[in-house]
């Protein structure tokens, strides 16, 4: 079994086909418990999941795996990705698993991995497993098989700690909200906590079906958010995603204020407060150029990594850092979470239209960001198209075009087979022209 089953988020596929199988799920979750098991206590797992109807096939199969090795298992039932992370570490388990593909749509499924201390694994970590998984487990003798329960209160417990970040003493009263929740996994927590805030709460995406996770709502589709924000003369939107770990926010104009935006308002305001832990923001590669240098004017340093949330985590870890995210929208505040959470930040940000007193679109949109352009092709997993010499070619055609003002990241998706090419500088033209180019190329390459 190779590597490959882990992408930059976990595994994910279109569900009941590799890797997204019953039969992987199990020999997962008992790789996983081997991998964690430490100690002579009796050991246990906590598993969320989104509301995608394939959640309860992977749900039973991972149950399966933990307890035929001889691990507990407590079910969540559908609650945010950050949620889980949290009663990971709350509950003493071992193990925390999310069931989610996050944005994708719901013929795909994942499953997201947390280590005792709730954060997620390291490249280190899965591929330890991916060798249990190889080898086989350990199976528990019969007297020693694990026990399974639900867990009521999981997502009451979510809701009373995401309002416990807010700034005490403040309320959200007398401000509307649009909140789009994607018929996912917040669809029940994040309108409770911006009702219970104060807030006067218009729910999107509320009513899921298994079927329609992410289904033109949501932070990957905002535009019925959006709507819903004029139409009703709100004060803000919040698009979350479908486990509720990335968050997009439309001010009062209908306008998006995306995760580079979200990043500099809160490493702006923590940095003035004094509480910007290493006077710097960790974000990835895709971030814009002027996010960084809006940071700069005010002595805030920008590091970069890798794509992927997990990524930026580490770094942060590593640099001791406390704000981190990524432009799609997960933004990590580690003075509160293991892990991207979405409503959180959205938290974050309207406090800071509450105790400015000014419109959203006043407060929220700190920097012009340099004109960007970000494509996805799409292309057979058995091709290589970035081997191809006639898209090196383009590649290096493209940055010399940009000729020392710009950038350009091109890099494959590591949850769905596509191809990223994001090019920026200050020139739109040439950065159209770039991303097209080398798009063109991985397209006859790919063919």
């Amino acid at each position: 079994m190779a590597n490959a089953i882990f992408g930059t988020d976990g595994v994910r596929g279109r569900a009941n086909t590799h890797p997204m199988t019953a039969e992987i799920a199990m020999r997962l979750g008992q790789a996983a418990a081997d991998r964690f098991r430490r100690g002579a206590h009796r050991h246990r797992v906590v598993i969320g999941k989104d509301t995608r109807l394939s959640g309860y096939m992977i749900e039973s199969a991972l149950q399966a795996g933990f307890t035929s090795v001889g691990m507990d298992v407590f079910l969540l039932g559908p609650v945010p990705t950050p949620a889980v992370g949290m009663l990971t570490r709350s509950m003493r388990a071992d193990v925390g698993v999310m069931i989610s593909a996050s944005h994708n749509p719901f013929e795909d499924n994942g499953v997201k991995l947390f280590g005792p201390d709730g954060f997620k694994l390291s490249d280190e970590d899965e591929a330890e497993i991916v060798a249990l998984m190889e080898s086989g487990p350990t199976l528990a003798e019969a007297d020693q098989i694990g026990r399974a329960r639900r867990v009521d209160g999981g997502a009451e417990r979510y809701i009373e700690f995401a309002k416990s970040t807010f700034p005490k003493g403040l309320r959200l009263d007398g401000l509307k909200v649009v909140v789009d929740c994607a018929n996912g996994a917040a669809y029940r927590v994040a309108p409770a906590v911006l009702w219970e805030l104060g807030a006067e709460v218009i729910a999107l995406g509320v009513a899921p079906d298994g079927l329609n996770i992410n289904a033109r709502c949501g932070s990957t589709a905002p535009e019925a958010a959006q709507a819903e924000v004029i139409a009703r003369g709100a004060d803000l939107g919040v698009a979350l995603d479908g486990d509720a770990d990335r968050v997009v926010l439309i001010d009062e104009r209908g306008r998006i204020v995306d995760g580079d935006q979200i990043m500099a308002l809160i490493a702006g305001r923590w940095a003035a407060a004094g509480r910007l832990a290493q006077g710097a923001l960790v974000t990835t590669i895709m971030s814009n150029l002027g996010l960084e240098r809006h940071l700069a004017a005010q002595g805030v340093r920008t590091l970069r990594t890798r794509v992927g949330d997990r990524y930026v985590v580490e770094r942060m870890r590593a640099e001791g850092c406390n704000v981190g995210g990524e432009q799609s929208g997960h933004v990590i505040l580690s003075d509160f979470a293991t892990t991207g959470d979405g409503l959180i930040a959205a938290l974050q940000a309207l406090a800071a239209v509450t105790e400015a007193g000014r419109p959203a679109s006043e407060t929220l949109t700190l920097f012009t960001p340099l004109p960007q352009l970000l494509r996805s092709v799409r292309y057979d997993r058995a091709a290589q198209p970035l081997d191809a010499p006639a898209v090196r070619a383009a590649i290096a055609a493209a940055e010399a075009r940009l000729d020392g003002a710009g950038r350009l990241v091109i890099r494959p998706s590591g949850t769905e087979p596509v191809i990223r090419v994001m090019a920026e500088g200050e020139d739109e033209a040439v950065v159209t022209q770039a991303v097209e180019a080398v798009c063109a190329a991985v397209v006859m390459a790919a063919g």
